[in-house]
């Protein structure tokens, strides 16, 4: 007879949804204030789209924009404060940034235009957003040094008496790690990339900021390594310092080895985040699926993930027993 595991709930530190929503809720406000102050000196519509020349070639009314730009960060924020995890703070900090540097300039450049069709947008305010946004995800960065890591309630799961083991002696020490990379990942990375260097050139320059904020996350998830050792599972991009993504050994109640559908089952490549799962998806065929302690999934495709799960069910079985 096996023993069901037992059930924990990951604990998210309220200080750290806090910290998420904060630098949202700064740029909605700061967004706000500077549509308040100059009411009287902005045109109605706004001019909001512009050639690559930064002539104005696309409008809205004043009330739509507020509602329109207040509703997007705060929807933003809303998702961050919700799938915030401690190492990925920087990432709220950087969209609300830059998001909400836009939105700013926008207004910036309207003001005193006695016709929105008048209105210039340099492309130099890409380049102002993309800084400010660096500084931002910089902040969130260190400010997450200030949050303690997410716990875990309940007891420990046990690991499923079926799941593949690796054999290891009492005071043996075992590592494993391999890279893996997807090519069409790639190409789409370098695709997206292009596209955008080619709208800033001949076409609306806000496109860029679009393809940069796809293109480079998919580029650098595209060629990773994946770590299985004492402290638990790492997944990190060979191209970039970032994303890493991590599982404390201390979270997972075991792993197993499968088959997964990229499509089927995660909707495509790269990031993947799923109803309780989540994964690194390069492809479709053999994945290390790692079962955390409140039930959620995190799935990486690699190869040799059976030898990857065996080591990962020893390690935790070794905790346990501690």
């Amino acid at each position: 007879m096996t023993t069901a595991p037992h059930s924990a709930t990951l604990r998210v530190p309220l200080r750290l949804r806090a910290l998420a929503a904060l630098p949202f809720l700064l740029a909605v406000a700061a967004y706000l204030l500077l549509l308040a102050l100059g009411s009287d000196r902005l045109p109605d519509p706004l001019a909001t789209h512009f050639s690559t020349g930064g002539e104005a070639d696309g409008f809205t009314g004043r009330t739509a924009f507020a509602a329109v730009g207040t509703a997007l960060l705060l929807t933003l924020g809303a998702g961050w404060t919700v799938l915030v995890r401690r190492g990925a703070l920087w990432g709220a900090w950087l969209t609300a940034g830059l998001l909400g540097t836009l939105l700013c300039l926008l207004v910036r450049d309207n003001l005193d235009a006695a016709d929105a069709a008048d209105v210039r947008s340099p492309l130099s305010n890409l380049a102002v957003a993309l800084g400010v946004g660096a500084v931002c995800a910089l902040a969130g960065h260190a400010l997450s040094r200030l949050v303690p890591a997410e716990e875990r309630d309940g007891t420990r799961p046990d690991v499923d008496p079926a799941a593949p083991r690796l054999d290891l002696g009492p005071g043996e020490v075992a590592g494993w790690s391999r890279a893996t990379a997807s090519t069409p990942l790639t190409a789409l990375g370098l695709l997206l990339l292009a596209a955008g260097a080619v709208a800033a050139l001949l076409g609306p320059w806000p496109l860029l900021p679009l393809a940069v904020l796809i293109g480079v996350p998919g580029l650098a998830l595209a060629r990773v390594r994946v770590n299985v050792d004492r402290h638990g599972l790492t997944v990190r991009s060979t191209l970039a310092p970032r994303p890493r993504l991590h599982v404390p050994l201390a979270d997972i109640a075991g792993a197993d080895a499968r088959d997964v559908a990229a499509l089927g089952e995660f909707g495509g490549w790269g990031y993947r985040v799923r109803a309780r799962r989540t994964g690194v998806i390069l492809r479709s065929g053999e994945a290390l699926v790692v079962r955390r302690g409140d039930g959620r999934e995190f799935a990486v495709t690699v190869p040799d993930a059976r030898t990857a799960a065996a080591l990962l069910n020893t390690l935790v079985e070794r905790r346990g027993r501690l």
